[in-house]
């Protein structure tokens, strides 16, 4: 087996208390790798299709990769997957932090979480003991309270705790999943899963360090990072993802009221550039990394932002305040303290509430509906107040706690052409019509609209820096939809997926060589970029057939329509992708992964070259029977 492994997966039944450990096989490691690879396999193999992702039936696994826990930059990551409650597809989603490398001192390389505890419970796991311990004293209790009882509880403040949050208690379907109250399992509602088996917490201590297969290659590789990151990463240390506002609003892509701008006026106010002048007290990092690119900041009355809840991305400067109209960067500070608090996704949060304020505005939804609120884009007390009525799911908050296509199904007359979703997901900041490919890739994602395992379009236009081992050298057009478009694409997709796999950070810069140097150096396997990039393509082919086992077809490899609609103002004014060239590309795509141009389905060959033909007969065996 490669090093960087543990070479166990430990089980933990709710339902019935019984845990137990299993030791895959060196070749499946080498096969499913870890993170995506891992959830995406026990999913297909384990999961019923047609299960209620609320139900006991679902699984909710923990996994990390073999550079988990390396002393190395970007290696804090772990994933955690089950069937979303957001989308009905699969649903995977990965954060830094300590929490991954700690599970891994414990001697685990993933946790599988079954069935459903009689009551409120919590999991302990400090090396070999694991136990299922009563957690009713920290039910309907904000994240920091929960995190420091137990804490206290377990005697060891070295315990690293991950929690659902009082918004995945209410299960709400884009609650998400926190460690260490700053390090977020953001999107496809993974906190609604957790909630829904009476689990809030899993506490984690671990004391055996992760082995490698050459230490000197490691600690080399390491110091490179730690001696060059200010040269090639400064920025990233400076100001995190926010400094992004400024850019983006330049460029014309700005989520702005719910997508219908791209250009925002408040934007200097909420960059990040006003936040380093005003409130930014200090930066956190995750586990071995010299970079420290969050945020903490505090505020005094009126919203009094407290720091131990860190600070906003980009994601959620964009979500919570130019998507809702918000100028006021402390309300969007409040903000984001609460969805921390109550452990919200804050990119699905803020553009529901956006939904809801540009369905006010149209005369969609009532004063009496919103309970009196004037909820305008804008008012930013407004959108801080409806953070925890969603969590809560109190008045207005019972609807959309439900997801911004749910809430736009029940409202009706017309609501459903202002939610922004691709699969029932709530789009990132990050708009197709800037970045058309990544639209390509917000259709063609198996979680819904995702940035993160995507492309990031305006990166070429300058220079394909990264690209050179796939055979890319020319810089190409943002808004370039061409069969080259789709094929950078998908490897693109692919290898971002890898990265989820083997579980680096993708704001770290390793290029392409010194992340095969890495897991060389970690596994001891004479690997290859082609290899890796195969890694993510088989988790990334095995998710799209869950997906289609679940009764998912190509006609929700959909973009919104607000997306074919263009700009009036700004710097790409009167430009937006056609539904011809995108279906177009979509049907290139489609070719170029080895799947049927017309229906999307991954072909027989395909599935054989990626040793999962057997998730093929997975698939054969419902859809034949007419699932």
């Amino acid at each position: 087996m490669g090093k960087g492994y543990t070479g166990r997966i430990l089980r933990v039944n709710l339902s019935n208390g019984n845990i137990s450990v299993e030791t895959p096989s060196d070749t499946w490691y080498r096969t499913y790798f870890g993170g995506t690879g891992t959830i995406a396999y026990y999913l297909m193999k384990e999961l019923e299709p047609g299960i209620d992702p609320l139900g006991p039936e679902n699984k909710l696994i923990f996994a990390t990769g073999p550079v988990t826990g390396v002393p190395i930059a970007g290696s804090g990551r772990n994933s955690v997957g089950g069937k979303s409650p957001l989308t009905g597809a699969i649903g995977f989603t990965e954060a830094g932090g300590f929490w991954g490398p700690e599970l891994k001192r414990a001697g685990y390389d993933a946790l599988i979480i079954e069935g459903k505890a009689s009551k409120p419970s919590y999991i302990s796991i400090i090396d070999d003991k694991v136990e299922i311990r009563d957690a009713s004293q920290y039910w309907g209790k904000l994240a920091g309270d929960v995190e420091d009882g137990i804490k206290a509880e377990l005697g060891d403040k070295g315990t690293r705790v991950t929690q659902c949050g009082i918004a995945g208690e209410n299960l709400v379907r884009f609650a998400c999943i926190t460690n260490d109250l700053t390090h977020f399992y953001g999107r496809t509602g993974m906190g609604a899963v957790m909630g829904s088996k009476n689990l809030r917490a899993v506490a984690v201590r671990g004391h055996t360090p992760v082995e490698v297969a050459d230490k000197a290659k490691v600690s080399e590789i390491a110091k490179f990072m730690v001696e060059k990151w200010p040269e090639i990463a400064g920025g990233m240390h400076e100001y995190g993802t926010t400094g992004t506002i400024v850019n983006l609003n330049a460029a014309g892509g700005l989520p702005t009221r719910n997508f219908t701008q791209g250009v925002f006026e408040g934007a200097e106010d909420i960059s990040g550039q006003t936040m380093n002048k005003t409130i930014l007290i200090d930066r956190d990092s995750c586990f071995a990394c010299p970079i420290q690119c969050k945020r903490v900041v505090k505020t005094g009355a009126p919203y009094n932002v407290d720091p131990k809840y860190g600070g906003p991305e980009y994601e959620t400067l964009g979500s919570l305040g130019s998507t809702c109209g918000v100028k006021d960067l402390e309300a969007v500070c409040k903000g984001n303290e609460l969805v921390a608090a109550y452990v919200l996704d804050s990119i699905s949060t803020g553009v529901t509430i956006g939904f809801a304020m540009e369905c006010y505005e149209k005369g969609l939804l009532t004063k009496e509906q919103t309970g009196g609120v004037d909820l305008k884009f804008g008012n930013g007390p407004a959108m801080v107040d409806l953070i925890t009525k969603i969590a809560k799911r109190e008045g207005l908050g019972a609807l959309l706690a439900e997801g911004s296509a749910r809430a736009a199904a029940k409202i009706g007359n017309g609501a459903e052409k202002l939610n922004v979703t691709v699969k029932g997901q709530e789009a990132p900041m990050h708009d197709p019509r800037l970045k058309m490919g990544l639209g390509v890739g917000y259709m063609l994602s198996p979680t819904g609209a995702d940035h993160c395992h995507n492309i990031h379009d305006t990166g070429y236009e300058k220079r394909v820096d990264g690209l050179g081992p796939w055979g890319f050298v020319e810089t190409i057009k943002a808004t370039d939809l061409s069969t080259k478009k789709m094929a950078i694409l998908k490897v693109g997709t692919e290898w971002k997926i890898f990265d989820n796999c083997a579980q680096l950070c993708q704001f770290v810069p390793w290029s392409p060589d010194q992340v095969v140097d890495i897991v060389k150096a970690v596994t001891g396997w004479n690997t290859s970029v082609y290899e890796l990039t195969k890694v993510g393509e088989r988790a990334y082919n095995l998710a799209r057939l869950f997906n289609l086992r679940e009764g998912f077809t190509e006609r929700d490899d959909a973009l919104t329509k607000k997306f074919f609609t263009p700009f009036k103002e700004g710097a790409i004014a009167g430009v937006a992708p056609t539904p011809q060239e995108v279906d177009r590309a979509k049907r290139d795509f489609y070719e170029l992964a080895g799947w049927d141009r017309w229906t999307g389905v991954p072909k027989r060959w395909k599935l054989e070259e990626l040793n999962i033909g057997w998730a093929g007969d997975e698939y054969d065996r419902v859809n034949c029977a007419g699932g």
